[in-house]
């Protein structure tokens, strides 16, 4: 037995492995004598379980190591890849940030010259209006001169393709025509208070428009209002009563002038507001639709109450009187008054109607400061408190309104 066992070499090459007959079972070694399979089993091995002693691939087990090295400096890379494209898509989001900055920028210093043109237009306007109507004071046929020059310069505009002209149809007429009304009975009045009385008082009264606002609101289209906006009527209604008290040049038809004008520019926005939903048509555009047809409307009834036998009479002694710089007058107060107000609609496209009301307060205070300077209105430090305290509570009123 001892020297049959020592027949078998301790070292098994593979030649004899595979050389042995089929019919003779493999020899299974021990642990002592291949202690170095079981070790290796556990690992990624190159050493083949299934047939003994079979070895494969004796050549990677150097390259293991650097190919696993390269396969991790790649995915390292991928990874490097994700910051990259971050940083790449920055500029993208700052030139984004950078652009709407820009843009809002741009829109603000555009309502900023709108409301500059604005004020300025309004009170060049306001100044020959009341020197036509000191010299020449007819305020019906000066009325239908100021729409018709902006009907003229419109269609002059649309024909030479200086403006797009609007698509409108018989629809869009309709809803304008009472909006057209309350514009030519709001115009004429407030013409007509100006011929009575100073542009200052003319302008104060007016600022009580809201309170005008609020209580037809409220009475006829049953609208209701936050406490603050009632509270504001105090301050607008008193100062506006005050004023009118300590007038020194009060007169009744140019008081009653100033209050149906309030009344009818109150109805004129209820119109608009009802009759142009969902038109497409610009501010530009839409003012001077309103100026043609109450161009229209105004005309028959400017022929009705003056007439040209008095105008041609006043027109004689207007002339002998001031000379022919009253034409350049006229023509002054037309364009500007077209100008005036197709800038407000304008900026209308451009603001809320919040924005829009605090500018037309800041409007009516350049008006009635620069009016009492140039005119030299003698005002009473009772009037002057009044018309603060009105324009105070025009501005309380807008903020309680948002």
């Amino acid at each position: 037995m001892i020297c049959s066992g020592k027949q078998f070499s301790p070292v098994i090459n593979g030649f004899d492995i595979f050389s042995r007959p089929k019919s003779r079972s493999p020899i299974q070694p021990s642990a002592s004598l291949l202690p170095s399979l079981s070790v290796q089993k556990p690992r990624r091995s190159a050493i083949s379980v299934q047939k003994p002693l079979h070895v494969s691939m004796v050549g990677n087990f150097g390259s293991l190591k650097a190919r696993r090295s390269s396969i991790k400096c790649e995915a390292y890379e991928a990874d490097r890849s994700k910051p990259i494209e971050s940083n790449i898509e920055l500029p993208k989001a700052a030139a984004a940030e950078a652009a709407a900055s820009s843009s809002e920028s741009k829109k603000k210093i555009k309502i900023g010259i709108y409301f500059a043109m604005w004020w300025a237009l309004n009170v060049v306007f306001n100044i020959y209006n009341k020197k036509v109507l000191n010299a020449y004071p007819y305020p019906w046929l000066t009325s239908t001169l100021s729409l018709a020059c902006g009907s003229l310069i419109m269609l002059i505009s649309w024909a030479t393709r200086i403006a797009e002209a609007p698509k409108t149809d018989l629809e869009f007429w309709k809803a304008l025509f009472p909006v057209a009304v309350a514009h030519t009975i709001g115009h004429v009045a407030a013409t007509v208070s100006m011929s009575k009385v100073a542009v200052s008082f003319t302008h104060i009264i007016k600022s009580g428009e809201p309170a005008f606002s609020v209580l037809v609101s409220r009475f006829l289209l049953g609208e209701t209002f936050p406490v603050p906006v009632y509270l504001s009527l105090i301050p607008i209604i008193g100062g506006c009563s005050l004023a009118a008290l300590t007038e020194l040049n009060f007169n009744m038809i140019g008081f009653m002038g100033a209050m149906i004008s309030n009344l009818a520019f109150v109805f004129r926005n209820i119109f608009s507001k009802r009759g142009m939903k969902g038109k497409s048509v610009s501010g530009m555009n839409y003012y001077a639709c309103l100026s043609i047809l109450s161009l229209i409307i105004l005309t028959p009834f400017a022929i009705a109450v003056e007439g040209p036998q008095l105008w041609a009479a006043g027109w004689q002694k207007a002339i002998s009187e001031i000379g022919p710089q009253l034409l350049w007058w006229m023509a002054a107060q037309s364009v500007f008054y077209h100008l005036y107000n197709q800038v407000s609609y304008m900026s209308l496209d451009e603001i809320s109607p919040l924005t829009f009301s605090i500018g037309n307060t800041m409007k009516r205070i350049s008006v009635i400061v620069s009016s009492i300077i140039i005119f030299q209105t003698p005002v009473q430090p009772v009037n002057a408190l009044g018309a603060a305290i009105a324009i105070f509570g025009t501005f309380l009123y807008s903020q309680a309104k948002q």
